[in-house]
């Protein structure tokens, strides 16, 4: 996709902080900063997100997040927050699937699930509303 700032990292258009490359995927570090490591995996062919994304290359973004985390875990860190963000609403800024890897460490400071309060959902309704198992 000619617009699409990802297809111009895949293509070597712009340039990026390589972490891993396959045919399929690329892992780069995310330009933001906002945490050491933070690092995205995406397709190398074009997908807005998950919803449109084709099986294969949705199982081949996966196998690669998991290498990257291993990765990571080998290079000391002691876990990693695997995020991702599919449509506006959910606070996808860039339209063209990817998976954000983040290397943790113990008091590293980040707050990565931010749900603090409880709520009192009905859990029925919630379960009649989202279940597939009809």
């Amino acid at each position: 996709m000619k617009d699409c700032v990802f297809c111009k990292i895949v293509s070597g258009e712009f340039p990026c902080y390589k972490i891993y490359e396959d045919d399929y995927t690329l892992a780069f570090l995310d330009i933001a900063g906002d945490c050491y490591g933070h690092t995205l995996v995406v397709p190398k062919k074009h997908c807005q997100n998950i919803l449109d994304c084709d099986g294969e290359t949705l199982a081949r973004v996966t196998a690669t997040v998991q290498k990257v985390a291993q990765h990571f875990v080998k290079c000391g860190f002691e876990g990693v927050n695997v995020l991702n963000a599919n449509g506006a609403c959910a606070e996808q800024s860039v339209f063209h699937l990817h998976v954000h890897v983040i290397p943790r460490a113990p008091q590293d400071g980040i707050e990565a699930w931010p749900f603090k309060d409880k709520h009192d959902f009905d859990m029925q309704s919630v379960c009649d509303r989202l279940t597939m198992c009809k």
